[in-house]
């Protein structure tokens, strides 16, 4: 009886589909098990063999809760919006809901094929309108809601209108916008309802407002920081400029701090936590006002906050710098200095924010003309602008201490701004602390030598004395912006009465995508959407109507901006635990009974995207009383990346000849990737496919060695662009899923990259075949009723003890070579013994669920593996009750004799100078002394 794995997999597949063989209950009486993978993007490349390594892992895991009892959730879906969808629209008119469709089915036949045990029952789709309603219902939520810094959570708006109807804002303790004017209650009351409205603007918890964005001219729309590299769209590589824009913004630093405490108490991999902690970056210092000098050019003094952490080192000021972007720069630039600072600041805008940031040898500013006056030597400080400051972090301005900062310092000396002798004439002595004179007590302050604690304390006690300061916390996390001018997204539920928005009530969602003839930005530059003729909202009939009903009076324009790709993936994770609910989000019932993900695996890239804002959108929506904890995933495990295996050919400078790898010597060549498909397992190239595959290689004459050209090989990331694609679909025909999924486990730790090689498969491929004639010969079926035999119950559960622990310490490499081991143990032990070969059937099926659904079959059960209890360990079986020692004569080893390991040396003695052997070797002779040593060796010495 043959293995005959195509055969096998179609049909547990097949079984597991019409079954619904994964599907989990919500009222289940079992303890739940929550596993969640990363939710894909469908690509129209599918996927790869690096793409599953994370989900066979998932997989695993899932199918082991089952067999351990528990009631398993481990859900599928798309993040199916996106900018490729919309780009391939653009350029073929194609609707993108057409090609994410094909993509989606491309995804779910792939997947299908290595047998994952998904509930596709739950599956969500971020584009399906059934599924953004809800994205759009909690956009609505974060707009109504504010944050109160006194209970520390997101409330309801309205109790913010009832403190402004009793008391003003004087006393509101927000999380909001800077500078709002404080207002009584009665003027609260006398404000034009135009005028409340843009009020709570300021403290909602999405909001809009100008900001600094990276705009992708090429693509028409604004890019997050991870969609850029270097300086370019990481779709398509065009150039990227920095621009202010009215956008909607999500107050994610309202949980700034609580975003940075959370992490302590869930087990997600350390330099992912790193990572998070980085971009929240809290830092403690002081909030110091400088004024402007006030001159002939500029007429009035305007104050300029900056945020310091070294507070202690002011009298060091030598220069402020502001970002080229900052709201002051073009009131305080001089006639004399404006050609200059424009010219700079058309160059800034031409650099990404991220490039700016990692650039620390670039040198370049320019000096604005102005002047601040130092809050306590009173001199003029002249204001540069330089694009190391960044508008949106801290408040777009920092004092420049060249003595304190290695770029402050080269800055200065790249500029020759005087660095002043700031030990000159200063008092330091403890007197000076009383001193009446504050230049005298801030010269102190710098140079006394106090502890670094003690001198930020005073100089903050110095600066909120003159009122030019304050002790303050500060985060480099900013507002996200949400906004997108792009059509592949999901709508906004909000239309405009008077340029102010209003949000459309809940029980009229999901507000669906309209037509468009085309999907590029209209010719006055508005998003996509502005190509809709119907895309308007009427308050009275509450639908989308044309746009040419628009009045102003009960027909208004709708938002023409669609929500970022993070806005889908921030709360699918709930979702999926009652994906069907056409009332609510989630049901109470089934968000308290899933309450949060157990298991989440995925990549790193995601540490300060997705992962972040998902967790912003968690604490919020338990703020709210809506999910009953504040973090949505207890453990999280980046898995590695699989990487693979490139191929050279190598074109020789000057003659346009291919040179084989080995003979290269000393010719200048350049290498040129070829399909791997082309090369075969000895680095030998297919040359006349690649002629046909590169025609411009048609004529070139290919030097070979030894009748043969040969490769260079490189492994390099897995990617289209590198022609090292291996699909799952080639490895699974040839090889079958089984051996694909133990095969990307055994490679190595789940969390390391690992490059791939398709000629190791063959090596579990055998493993699979051996571990079926375990069970199966030519003849049939070999395992039968016999009493398993001590040896065969040790291999047993020495395998169960290590595929248990691995399984829990998610080291799936080593299962593998623990399997192999085992099978091999048994085949010499010739075991045939049901009681042994049924639960190494289980033991094997979270890894090769096939195979073991068919094992199982024909050992006689109906029902699936599945959920068969996964065997329990029994420590006797490992524990020896005797011991074979090696008998010797005169010290040379002449036989073996296992006997009771609770024999005393008297009771060894007497079992061996019986045994017969010990009688031949002796002939009659009485030995001169026997030397025992318990549990190891026995020398008759004769």
């Amino acid at each position: 009886m043959q293995y005959n794995f195509q055969e096998i997999e179609a049909k547990w597949q097949k079984f597991w589909a019409q079954n619904q063989t994964f599907k989990a209950g919500n009222d289940s009486d079992k303890e739940k098990f929550y596993v969640l993978d990363m939710f894909p993007y469908p690509s129209g490349a599918g996927l790869h063999v690096g793409h599953p390594l994370g989900y066979i892992a998932s997989d695993i895991y899932a199918r082991y809760k089952r067999h351990k009892g528990f009631n398993v959730l481990h859900p599928m879906g798309y993040d199916s919006f996106g900018l490729p969808a919309e780009q391939y629209a653009i350029q073929t008119g194609q609707h993108p809901a057409i090609t994410t469709e094909t993509n989606i089915n491309r995804y779910r036949q792939q997947l299908d094929k290595i047998g994952f045990s998904f509930d596709w029952s739950r599956e969500v789709r971020t584009s399906n309108p059934d599924y953004y309603k809800w994205t759009q219902w909690i956009f609505i939520q974060l707009f109504n809601s504010w944050y109160n810094k006194d209970t520390d959570k997101a409330e309801d708006v309205e109790t913010l209108i009832a403190q402004f109807e009793k008391d003003g804002n004087a006393k509101v303790n927000a999380v909001c916008d800077d500078n709002i004017a404080v207002f009584s209650a009665e003027e609260w009351k006398g404000f034009s309802g135009s005028r409340q409205q843009e009020i709570l603007l300021q403290y909602r918890l999405t909001y809009l407002a100008e900001t600094e964005v990276n705009w992708c001219p090429a693509l028409g729309t604004v890019l997050a920081n991870d969609e850029i590299v270097n300086g370019v769209s990481e779709r398509g590589g065009h150039p990227v400029i920095r621009k202010k824009m009215t956008q909607w913004s999500m107050r994610i630093t309202a949980y700034a701090q609580r975003l940075l405490d959370g992490l302590g108490k869930i087990d997600w991999p350390q330099p992912l936590k790193d990572s998070q902690t980085n971009w929240i970056g809290r830092s403690e210092g002081a909030s110091v006002t400088f004024k402007t000098v006030v001159s002939d050019s500029i007429g009035e003094s305007y104050p300029i906050e900056v945020f310091t952490t070294r507070p202690d080192t002011i009298f060091g000021v030598s220069f402020m710098t502001l970002a080229p972007e900052h709201d002051l720069v073009s009131k305080i630039t001089t006639p004399e200095q404006k050609d200059e600072v424009e010219a700079y600041i058309e160059a800034t805008a031409k650099r990404s924010e991220r490039d700016r940031m990692a650039d620390v040898k670039t040198i370049s500013g320019a000096f604005t003309g102005s002047y601040v006056e130092h809050p306590f030597t009173k001199e003029p400080v002249p204001i540069w602008i330089g694009d190391y400051v960044l508008a949106g972090y801290g408040t777009g301005a920092v004092m420049s201490v060249p003595c304190g900062d290695q770029r402050d310092y080269d800055f200065a000396k790249h500029f020759n701004i005087p660095i002043p002798n700031i030990f000159e004439g200063v008092d330091i002595s403890e007197e000076a602390f009383s001193d009446k004179d504050t230049t005298v007590i801030a010269n102190s302050i710098f140079l006394n030598g106090l502890p670094y604690k003690k001198a930020v304390k005073r100089a903050i006690f110095e600066l909120e004395k003159m009122g030019q300061g304050k002790g303050k916390i500060n985060y480099r996390l900013r507002d996200a912006v949400f906004s997108r001018q792009r059509y592949w997204g999901e709508p906004f539920p909000v239309y405009y009465v008077e340029g102010l928005p209003q949000m459309i009530d809940t029980e009229y969602l999901p507000i669906t995508l309209p037509e468009v003839e085309k999907y590029l930005p209209t010719e006055t530059g508005e998003p996509p959407l502005g190509n809709a003729t119907v895309w308007a909202w009427d308050t009275k009939a509450n639908k989308v109507v044309t746009n040419d009903l628009i009045d102003h009076k009960s027909v208004f324009p709708l938002e023409l901006n669609t929500m970022p790709g993070w806005a889908g993936s921030s709360q699918y994770f709930n979702r999926y635990m009652d994906p069907g609910n056409d009332e609510a989000i989630f049901s109470q019932d089934a968000i308290n009974y899933w309450q949060d993900v157990d298991l989440y695996i995925g990549g790193s890239e995601h540490a300060t995207g997705h992962l972040l804002y998902s967790r912003f959108w968690q604490k919020f929506m338990f703020d709210k009383g809506l999910v009953p904890k504040d973090e949505f995933a207890k453990k999280l495990i980046n898995q590695g990346m699989i990487t693979g295996t490139s191929a050279f050919v190598y074109r020789e400078e000057g003659t346009g000849n291919v040179i084989s790898k080995g003979i290269i010597g000393d010719r200048k060549v350049t290498p040129i990737h070829a399909d791997v498909s082309m090369v075969n397992a000895s680095d030998e190239l297919d040359v006349e496919a690649f002629k046909k595959w590169l025609p411009e290689f048609k004529e070139a004459e290919f030097v070979l060695e030894d009748g043969k050209y040969i490769v260079g090989r490189e492994v390099e990331k897995m990617s289209k662009s590198k022609y090292n694609v291996v699909s799952p679909d080639e490895i699974c025909e040839e090889y079958g899923a089984d051996s694909l999924r133990l095969y990307e486990m055994f490679l190595g730790p789940l969390e390391q990259s690992k490059p791939w090689n398709t000629a190791g498969i063959t090596g579990t491929h055998s493993f699979l075949k051996k571990l079926w004639r375990l069970y199966f010969d030519e003849n049939g079926a070999k395992f039968t009723d016999a009493d398993p035999t001590k040896d065969n119950l040790k291999t047993l559960h020495r395998t169960i003890k290590k595929v248990e622990e691995d399984i829990e310490n998610f080291s799936f490499n080593t299962s593998v070579s623990t399997f192999m081991i085992c099978v091999n143990e048994l085949s010499a032990q010739k075991c045939t013994s049901r009681a042994i070969l049924e639960p190494l059937a289980i033991l094997v099926s979270p890894y090769a669920p096939h195979i073991a659904e068919e094992l199982w079959a024909q050992l006689g059960h109906d029902e699936s593996i599945a959920t068969a209890p996964f065997p329990v360990f029994d420590q006797s079986h490992l524990i020896e009750s005797s011991k074979e020692y090696p008998i010797s004569f005169n010290g040379k080893m002449r036989f073996k004799l296992e006997l009771p390991l609770d024999l005393d040396k008297e009771g060894i003695e007497a079992a061996v100078m019986s045994h017969e052997k010990t009688q031949q070797q002796l002939q009659g002779r009485t030995p001169k002394k026997v030397i025992i040593v318990p549990g190891k060796i026995v020398n008759i010495v004769g």
